[in-house]
């Protein structure tokens, strides 16, 4: 279930509102607008409401600013702008810093395998890493499993922008009344189509023919 509240910049977050995990060795997961001061101080650094999944032991700040933060761990549709020697140089979002995909982060990649990609083609990748001191990375596979999981190269469709805050609901795969968004099952019973949703903001989507797109 998941608890929501309003929070303001600079709040420090009382041990009873964090979630407490069913396993002492799950840890806390802190998602986009909050803080960790050691040992154990977590402050807000923006306004917006505070999400709070106890299942999942994580904790977020929601918020509809025009900036994407990238996030570690955060899935994402970005556009390859270049290529280098070892990277594909990619846009996550409009006037910010692009991210690094290194040619060999897909799935049994190699030198003579890896992927061409061209200059605007669209791929759908999780966050490897992101400070505000180096450019993010991102790859297009679980390094857990060595496996895309639907990631990599998406081809045809169609792509359009929407909020941060939507772009959440979207993947939080929760019913209505826990904060999710039901429109997904609502399209789907009306035809048959892919998505791909970035919590940058972008959502990828695909259906058999044009009209359906």
């Amino acid at each position: 279930m998941i608890s929501q509240k309003l929070v303001m910049p600079g709040e420090v977050l009382s041990e009873d509102i964090l979630p407490v995990p069913a396993k002492p060795s799950v840890p806390l997961k802190l998602g986009p607008g909050l803080r960790h001061t050691p040992p154990s101080t977590v402050t807000t650094t923006f306004a917006g409401l505070l999400g709070v999944d106890r299942k999942k032991n994580a904790i977020w700040v929601e918020h509809n600013t025009g900036k994407y933060i990238p996030i570690p761990n955060d899935v994402v549709i970005a556009t390859i702008h270049h290529s280098s020697t070892d990277y594909f140089h990619c846009s996550l979002a409009p006037y910010t810093s692009l991210a690094l995909l290194p040619h060999l982060a897909f799935e049994s990649a190699t030198k003579k395998t890896r992927p061409q990609l061209s200059s605007g083609a669209l791929i759908y990748a999780r966050v490897v890493s992101a400070s505000k001191y180096q450019d993010p990375e991102v790859a297009c596979f679980n390094p857990s499993t060595g496996k895309s999981e639907g990631m990599g190269e998406l081809k045809g469709g169609m792509v359009f922008d929407v909020s941060l805050g939507f772009a959440r609901r979207l993947l939080l795969n929760k019913s209505k009344d826990e904060g999710g968004l039901v429109v997904l099952e609502e399209v789907g019973d009306q035809l048959a189509f892919e998505i791909a949703v970035g919590r940058n903001g972008w959502v990828w989507v695909k259906a058999e023919s044009i009209a359906g797109d």
